[in-house]
């Protein structure tokens, strides 16, 4: 009687075009790992470039986070207002090319009598200009601006702080990406109505 030694599958007799579940999966992941890694060294490069600005914002002379965040979905703009005793400030997502005065244009032209400060980092340059009926006009130096701005707009600027690092300040955030159109126009009509706001007054929603 012979001994049988039992069959077992081993590398060689597996079919070479075939693959186990995890190793699919840790293929995949490590490609997802070389997209992002990609994705990231793009927008490091084009920020290098100046094509696509570190941080962007408008400072307003508004009292009140939420009529401008109101403002802004008005205006198509999508931002996070930041409340400040000196006025609220839109932290501007759309930083690509000409992103940062497109929203300036729009949202000063939209809201007709209303003037916004654009403060701008490209390429570790900072750059402020006053924008009223959809054009720019006076540049600010940088430090004059921080001068009578809140501390966190320079940090913003410098990217020392981000909204995450904003809101564990406690400080009152309206994301106007969040809005509804017809919620926008009840914020201004409550502002409008109580007199709050800060400097609404000449201003109106063309």
């Amino acid at each position: 009687m012979s001994d049988q030694t039992p069959n077992t599958p081993n590398n060689t007799d597996r079919d070479p075009d075939s693959f186990s579940e995890d190793e699919i999966n840790a293929a995949l992941a490590g490609f997802e790992d070389e997209l992002n890694g990609v994705d990231s060294f793009d927008a490091e490069l084009q920020g290098l470039l100046g094509n696509k600005a570190k941080a962007a914002v408008l400072i307003t002379q508004l009292s009140a986070a939420d009529l401008l965040a109101a403002f802004c979905q008005l205006s198509d703009i999508s931002a996070q207002c930041v409340a400040a005793k000196t006025g609220a400030v839109a932290v501007l997502r759309n930083v690509d090319g000409d992103g940062p005065e497109a929203a300036a244009r729009d949202l000063t032209t939209v809201i007709s009598g209303l003037s916004v400060v654009l403060a701008v980092n490209r390429a570790d340059k900072l750059e402020a200009t006053l924008w009223v009926n959809g054009k720019p006009g006076t540049q600010f130096a940088p430090p004059v601006l921080f001068m009578s701005t809140p501390e966190f707009v320079e940090d913003l600027l410098i990217g020392a702080i981000d909204i995450d690092g904003l809101q564990r300040q406690d400080l009152t955030i309206v994301d106007s990406g969040t809005m509804e159109r017809a919620e926008a126009l009840n914020v201004i009509a409550q502002h409008t109505k109580f007199g709050r706001g800060g400097s609404t007054k000449g201003s109106s929603v063309d």
